[in-house]
């Protein structure tokens, strides 16, 4: 069995003096994420991979994951290719994932990610992926490569403003 954490990024700046790839978070952004990341740490969930866009906000929500964890920033692995990626990359991207990793956390943006999380589980459908939000699917394989033709089960979808 496989584990997907599908993280879109923590709320970011809005500034419009920045170009979007360079926006930062916002202080609420810098907030959410360590909430976010204890409460996966409160169900249990260990994460073996951390993957993520190379934007500024989703690079920093998965640093402050990472802390959260206890793991050093410096195992993220970055994909130029999430950066406002098409529901397809996400795919082509986890299907390159190392086998050994069993759960894996993957950052993205808007609206891909929605996009993405809306194919994963045909029951499951979203308006809007939240920022800072998890989804979370447990995949019917071993393998990575076959994780878009494999069986996938809802776990849980979680974010900031969920009582």
């Amino acid at each position: 069995m496989k584990t997907l954490l599908i993280i879109r990024h923590a709320k970011a700046e809005t500034a419009f003096t920045l170009n979007d790839f360079e926006r930062p978070l916002n202080e609420r952004g810098k907030t959410d994420a360590p909430v976010m990341a204890k409460r996966l740490l409160q169900k249990k969930i260990g994460i073996d991979a951390f993957v993520s866009s190379p934007a500024k906000r989703a690079k920093k929500t998965a640093a402050l994951f990472c802390t959260s964890y206890g793991i050093s920033e410096e195992g993220i692995i970055y994909v130029s290719a999430l950066y406002h990626a098409p529901a397809g990359i996400f795919y082509e991207v986890i299907s390159h994932l190392d086998d050994p990793f069993n759960t894996v956390a993957i950052f993205g943006h808007n609206p891909g990610i929605t996009q993405f999380v809306n194919e994963l589980v045909p029951a499951i459908k979203l308006v809007n992926m939240p920022t800072c939000a998890v989804f979370a699917v447990q995949a019917d394989t071993d393998k990575w490569l076959a994780f878009n033709k494999s069986e996938k089960e809802f776990l849980f979808f979680d974010y900031p403003k969920k009582v």
